[in-house]
């Protein structure tokens, strides 16, 4: 195979990946909430979200490791152990809703929750440098990651869609294995796509002596501020639909006050919007990033996402609006609340925000890139700790008050593009 076609092969595995990472992510929070609805947890947003916390916890313990096995063994098997992990996880999740008694079947989910981290944890370390080297760093490199992005956004779009349409209202009733269509689809997926990368044969950009010899990526400024970056960006952006599914399908004080007969599926819906939305904004980002920088990028998203979200809290619960709601086929428009249309719209902001810090951070890093990414890839346990944290913060107070961390975090990441981004030489 030419290098040419082997560049190819290589790009299209990536993106195909880069989708199926947002499509386990994207389990917890709609299922998260099938969980918050059973008697035994009281509706508790904390533990509601707890699948997502350990989904995202599992990338404090494999991020550097799953970055020495990219460098040590390549990223085909590095790919093809996350694919094995992604399929047992999600194995493990269709098994709690086998097991009938509570706590039990929390567990063993929350444990296939973990494993699944393990899995997009794996792959995420792979996908991103690896678009990153192959699109020759620099614009054209965010360039190619916001290509992924846009099939990471797509398969983002339709897992809340999917899960909201199979439940339909939610109640103590609803169960997890009432999702179990969509679990089958992952487990086939992921079976399918390790045939497939098993069958497939590609070089890596970049040899494992080179990654070995490399400096420690901590030795750059830039980088180390881009772990604290990347840590942030994802609690916001899960944080965001994650804590608005929960508050418009609340139909009680604090929440959105809707009818609960149609209260679920709305919410999966407006949080799907979200998630379309990103698939737009990275779809437009990946034309217009070869000549745009991810500086610039940056800078306008964090800014504009600042003003929505500080914006949506001013405007809290009571004020109603329609907007047009993404329903994974067609558009229809949906009674919410204003703070609703105002977050959803945040998702053409976040949309970017993910490569063009990852593009940042590793800027200049060279053979370091491989463990730069594993080191990268564990502070994506940020996506757990800070929707726990906001959900926490909400159970005490209110949804909107929540979002006041969603601000401070946006706040740290315009700095990041404004000042802590600019590449600093590395210590002698």
């Amino acid at each position: 195979m030419s290098k040419k076609n082997s560049n190819i092969v290589a790009i299209v595995t990536m993106i195909f990946l880069f989708g199926m990472i947002s499509f386990v992510t994207n389990l917890a929070a709609p299922v998260g909430n099938i969980w918050k609805q059973q008697p035994s947890i009281a509706g508790s947003n904390a533990l509601g979200m707890m699948g997502n916390m350990m989904n995202f916890l599992a990338y404090l313990f494999m991020g550097i490791p799953a970055g020495k096995i990219l460098a040590k063994y390549g990223s085909r098997k590095a790919n093809l152990l996350g694919i094995a992990l992604g399929f047992i996880g999600v194995f493990i999740q269709f098994l709690s809703g086998v097991v009938s008694s509570f706590p039990a079947n929390f567990i063993v989910y929350l444990i296939g929750a973990f494993v699944s981290g393990f899995a997009v944890c794996t792959l995420n370390t792979v996908v991103n440098p690896m678009l990153t080297v192959l699109g020759g760093g620099g614009n054209k490199g965010n360039q190619l990651v916001q290509v992924g992005g846009t099939f990471n956004s797509l398969m983002g779009t339709l897992t809340p869609i999917l899960v909201g349409a199979l439940v339909g209202q939610l109640s103590a009733k609803s169960v997890i294995s009432d999702v179990n269509p969509v679990l089958f689809i992952a487990m086939g997926v992921f079976a399918v796509a390790f045939v497939v990368l098993s069958l497939l044969k590609f070089d890596d950009p970049q040899s494992a002596e080179e990654a070995e010899k490399a400096a420690s990526p901590m030795s750059f400024r830039h980088f180390v501020l881009g772990v604290v970056a990347i840590f942030i960006y994802v609690g916001v952006e899960v944080g965001i639909p994650g804590t608005l599914n929960f508050f418009l399908s609340d139909s009680g004080p604090k929440g959105a006050g809707m009818d609960p007969a149609t209260a679920a599926g709305i919410a999966g819906f407006v949080a799907g919007t979200y998630w379309f939305l990103m698939l737009i904004g990275r779809f437009v980002s990946s034309f217009i990033s070869g000549k745009v920088s991810s500086r610039t990028q940056l800078t306008i998203t964090t800014s504009v996402a600042l003003i929505l979200v500080i914006a949506s809290i001013i405007a809290g619960a009571g004020k109603m609006t329609t907007m047009p709601v993404f329903t994974g086929s067609a558009f229809t428009m949906a009674s919410v609340p204003l703070c609703a249309l105002l977050l959803v719209l945040c998702g053409l902001c976040t949309s970017v925000m993910w490569g063009c810090i990852f593009n940042l951070a590793v800027e200049g890093l060279g053979a370091s890139t491989a463990q730069a990414s594993g080191i990268f890839m564990t502070m994506v346990v940020g996506g757990g700790v800070l929707p726990f944290v906001q959900n926490f913060i909400a159970d005490h107070t209110t949804y909107m008050a929540s979002y006041w961390l969603v601000v401070a975090g946006i706040a740290y990441m315009l700095f990041y593009a404004l000042v802590g981004s600019k590449p600093v030489q590395a210590k002698k």
